[in-house]
């Protein structure tokens, strides 16, 4: 393959999924993968086809002019009033699956599709579409000179800019005709009011959690189930609000998705009001492990002593022998238990004969060998050994080691120290006299 003259796409922003007919390359949020986009003459195929639009809004329609639609294509659908501008997202049987999802009442609300969107289209709706950032602060001005108890969370045109919903929380109900007067006289556009959640409107906005991914909300999440602090206690999780808390400051979507394994593991764990006894004391539930399916017993009620990890199974079986009067050993089964620790003997494996051994004498330098020498030596002529000379040589430098720099500004130095005495022999020799004391 040429890969020198390819050309490479990379991936930013909400990109996902690889450029296949199941699942393209869209920057649109919850999209599904389409696992059965490469059967040829599906007999269950529908003309059903899913739109998506700005942000987490989606639609179904019937595409009536069997328009050969892929993911990816923008169309044009209807709408009241006017025409919306919209990005397919799925074909084909698994539509007709995610109707159900979405819990549609009426064959009514399945509009039709009018056409592959023209370049005029776009236009509009690329003009439509950069006005409404400005609209929702002018927006967001406006309900509170009302003085009303809402916050405008976002603002969509639709395609053509004949219509704009205004996407809105409240706690309480609100009263929004006057501002929907205002709104309209302000725009000159259909005004559509939207209640929404702190959810829908985190996954509108989008961000990322704190577990570092994208919000779920804003990627695959649209039907959000009721989220308690039940949870989080199934878990073992800290009634922390700081850390159980989302983006959008309701308790984590995520506290739901694993909760069903720990009840069921819960199951299988030992009461924590029961406490076991033995022979030696008596212990009580400190902490568990669900997953691990291990139970951490105390000597202490409230303080961590003497602490025991058991099984649950071995838990539940010195359970058994304490209804019917029996008090085991120790807690830990025999197969478990530890060794005691013994002292250990350092010199259990040593050898005390190791220090009679005499040590290898260490080697004396040449000039100590000589001095010795010479020390030994007897006298000659009656003169008496010279034992300083050995210790007179060794205190100075070898010059032969020496570089010629150093033994020639070492000359130097005796010649300065030693100019003194010279000139004062120079002195008394030339001094009249000098010659004939020495003749004499």
């Amino acid at each position: 393959m040429d890969y020198k003259n390819m050309k490479f796409k990379v991936a930013n922003g909400n990109d996902r999924g690889l450029c296949c007919g199941g699942c393209c390359r869209s920057d649109h949020q919850l999209n599904t993968y389409d696992w059965l986009a490469d059967v040829v003459n599906d007999p269950d195929k529908t003309d059903l086809v899913e739109v998506q639009f700005k942000n987490t809004r989606k639609g179904y329609y019937h595409n009536v002019n069997n328009l050969q639609l892929t993911k990816g294509d923008t169309v044009a659908v209807e709408a009241s009033p006017g025409h919306d501008i919209g990005v397919v997202t799925l074909t084909g049987r698994l539509v007709a699956l995610q109707i159900k999802k979405a819990n549609l009442k009426s064959a009514d609300d399945i509009k039709r599709i009018y056409r592959l969107a023209k370049p005029v289209d776009l236009d509009k709706y690329e003009e439509a579409k950069s006005r409404e950032n400005d609209t929702m602060i002018q927006s967001r001005q406006i309900a509170k000179d009302l003085g009303l108890k809402m916050k405008i969370g976002d603002v969509e045109y639709q395609g053509d800019g004949n219509k704009a919903i205004f996407y809105y929380i409240a706690d309480e109900r609100v009263d929004f005709r006057q501002l929907i007067k205002v709104l309209a006289d302000t725009f000159h556009v259909r005004i559509e009011m939207k209640q929404i959640g702190a959810r829908q409107e985190a996954g509108r906005i989008g961000g990322t959690g704190p577990c570092g991914r994208e919000l779920c909300c804003a990627t695959w999440n649209k039907n959000f189930v009721s989220v308690n602090t039940n949870a989080a206690r199934f878990q073992d999780i800290s009634l922390n609000p700081q850390k159980l808390a989302g983006m959008c400051g309701k308790l984590k979507c995520c506290l739901n998705y694993e909760v069903d394994n720990y009840v069921e593991a819960a199951k299988r764990m030992p009461s924590k009001e029961i406490s076991l006894h033995t022979g030696d004391a008596e212990y009580f539930v400190f902490k568990t492990d669900i997953l691990a399916g291990t139970v951490t017993y105390s000597t202490d009620k409230n303080l961590a002593a003497n602490l025991v990890t058991i099984s649950a199974e071995r838990a539940r079986t010195v359970i058994k022998l304490n209804r019917r009067g029996e008090k085991p050993d120790v807690l830990e089964e025999e197969r478990h238990r530890k060794p005691a620790d013994k002292p250990i003997d350092l010199l259990a494996n040593a050898d005390l004969s190791r220090f009679d051994k005499n040590k290898r004498p260490k080697r004396q330098n040449n000039n100590k060998q000589k001095a010795d020498k010479r020390e030994v030596a007897a006298p000659q002529n009656g003169q008496q050994p010279r034992k300083e000379q050995p210790r007179q040589r060794e205190q100075q430098p070898d010059r032969r080691k020496q570089k010629p720099q150093q033994r020639a500004q070492e000359g130097k130095n005796d010649n300065n120290a030693n100019r003194p005495r010279r000139e004062n022999q120079r002195r008394q020799g030339s001094q009249p006299g000098n010659g004939q004391q020495q003749k004499q």
